[in-house]
């Protein structure tokens, strides 16, 4: 009974096909970094995992995943180049300006009437939203009462975020941006040119808390009027999507607005009931349950 039994597995083995064998591996690759690391991906969107994954492989010169996994095991430095494949640090200030524009008409004036003002953003990358929230609150006369709490599951990005030092080549984007989302000043006005930076003045940091976050893993840390998660979901499954969001609403306050990626959403979601569309194009909700 025993020899019938190896040989189905191996019979089963050549029917595998080369996708399902990718996903074994990648799998494993995922379970093997979590229980040694700590660092959870197991819940990653698969074609963001395979994209990222199979760009590492080919940069540490393996033949497979496989091959990836036995020098991650054993090298912590590959560990620390896949960690910065898997971190999504696609941003710019005033990033979809309409967004921020909807933020100042629709938001605000929910801010003033708040004696004092807690917002999250979730997934802040290098921090260019963190430092366009910043400057619209302090045009809107707000950043004074207002705590915002910049996280990230890398710390790398985190330093360069404090640093607040950007390519002064992206300067005209950022300006047209800034302009687009109702700036009310010269951009210029908010930082020095130094060099080949943009240095953004260190009053727009005052009531920032950068601090390390992983939203697969850690919970709730305090309760915020406004949480901004933008563009980071979307790589995430709907399992782990759905915990996100969970844990969103566990931190909001009683009216509290989350705000959302252009491409992300909670309306087929267990919380959607619990939610009141504030914009449904710039996904801004406000929570009623």
């Amino acid at each position: 009974m025993r020899v019938c039994k190896i040989k189905e597995q191996a019979d089963y083995r050549e029917y595998m096909t080369n996708e399902e064998l990718e996903m074994v591996e990648i799998e494993l690759l995922l379970e093997g970094i979590y229980r040694y690391y700590g660092f959870d991906f197991r819940d990653y969107a698969p074609p963001f995992l395979k994209r990222r994954i199979w760009n590492r492989v080919r940069a540490e010169k393996v033949e497979s995943i496989s091959g990836l996994q036995e020098k991650i095991l054993h090298d912590p430095s590959i560990m620390q180049k896949l960690f910065e494949d898997f971190s999504i640090n696609v941003t710019e200030m005033f990033r979809d300006p309409n967004f921020f524009l909807a933020f100042r008409k629709k938001v605000v004036p929910f801010l003033r009437t708040c004696p004092s003002v807690k917002i999250w953003h979730a997934g802040c990358s290098t921090g260019e939203e963190v430092y366009s929230m910043a400057i619209l609150l302090h045009e809107e006369g707000l950043y004074e009462k207002t705590t915002i709490y910049a996280t990230d599951m890398n710390n790398g990005v985190l330093t360069y975020a404090q640093n607040g030092k950007f390519p002064l080549q992206k300067m005209q984007l950022y300006t047209k941006n800034y302009l687009a989302a109702g700036g009310k000043r010269a951009f210029s006005e908010y930082y020095t040119a130094k060099q080949t930076n943009a240095a953004f003045h260190s009053s727009l940091t005052k009531n920032v808390v950068f601090a390390e976050h992983n939203l697969a893993t850690d919970r709730s840390f305090n309760e915020f009027h406004v949480i901004i998660c933008r563009n980071v979901t979307i790589y995430f499954n709907k399992r782990l999507q759905n915990r996100v969001y969970h844990l969103f609403h566990e931190s909001l306050i009683q009216s509290g607005i989350l705000g959302l990626g252009s491409k992300e959403g909670i309306k087929f979601t267990s919380i959607a009931n619990s939610y009141k569309e504030v914009d449904p194009i710039e996904k801004l909700y406000r929570k009623i349950q």
